[in-house]
């Protein structure tokens, strides 16, 4: 894999940068404060349910995923979750990230946040008795499943980087991975990207962005 670079951002938590693309796995203004609002206050709860099934493109660093289960175990969610990446970080990458301090979280909380980590690409593992989690290796373009999901996360690299994540078909096969009002969330608010999204048959809502964003995008499938 290439070259990651660690980048202490605004709020003081990690992201990592990528020389080869100039681009960093999150907001310079902030990782936590980033993935708190784009994707845990837009996308998560967005919902009153019980129970949801959540996709996410990007799984990366694991940020998203953990604060979902933080989340999730703070309101009594019951979280099917499954999280695709096509280059897995290492564990020494792993090991340094400074989430949980960050965070000032609990030993129990850690213990979480390594269990994320630690457990096998592809295949169902039980992180708490209403977490569950399915990591899966795979290039998005050539992900295909039945399941239906309730919320995406996509967090992919953006479009000026790469543009092949954001194509018509990789957004209609999103839309069709969703449920029935189900939603998706991202950052990016390029005006082509919307356009695309419209075009596969999302209902869009212009949000305000995190900091340093003025907008993101949550889509919603009619």
């Amino acid at each position: 894999m290439d070259k990651r670079e660690f980048k202490i951002t605004s709020d003081g938590s990690h992201t990592l940068y990528v020389p080869h693309l100039d681009e960093t796995y999150h907001s310079k203004h902030g990782a936590i404060q980033e993935a708190l609002h784009v994707f845990i206050d837009a996308g998560l709860n967005h919902y009153k349910k019980s129970e949801l099934n959540i996709l996410e493109i990007g799984f990366g660093t694991g940020l998203n995923t953990f604060l979902t289960l933080l989340e999730a175990e703070k309101k009594g969610i019951k979280i099917n979750y499954t999280g695709i990446e096509a280059f897995p970080l290492g564990k020494e990458i792993i090991k340094r990230l400074n989430y949980t301090s960050e965070l000032n979280l609990s030993e129990k909380a850690i213990e979480l946040f390594n269990k994320l980590h630690k457990t096998e690409w592809e295949g169902e593992y039980e992180i708490t008795p209403s977490f569950i989690l399915n990591k899966i290796q795979i290039e998005l373009d050539k992900f295909n499943t039945e399941k239906k999901f309730d919320v995406i996360y996509f967090d992919a690299f953006g479009p000026r980087v790469q543009p092949e994540m954001w194509t018509k078909q990789i957004l209609k096969n999103m839309y069709n991975c969703l449920s029935e009002k189900g939603v998706l969330v991202t950052y990016c608010a390029k005006g082509s990207v919307k356009r695309t999204l419209k075009e596969v048959g999302f209902e869009l809502e212009a949000l305000p962005g995190p900091l340093g964003k003025r907008e993101m995008t949550r889509a919603k499938k009619l």
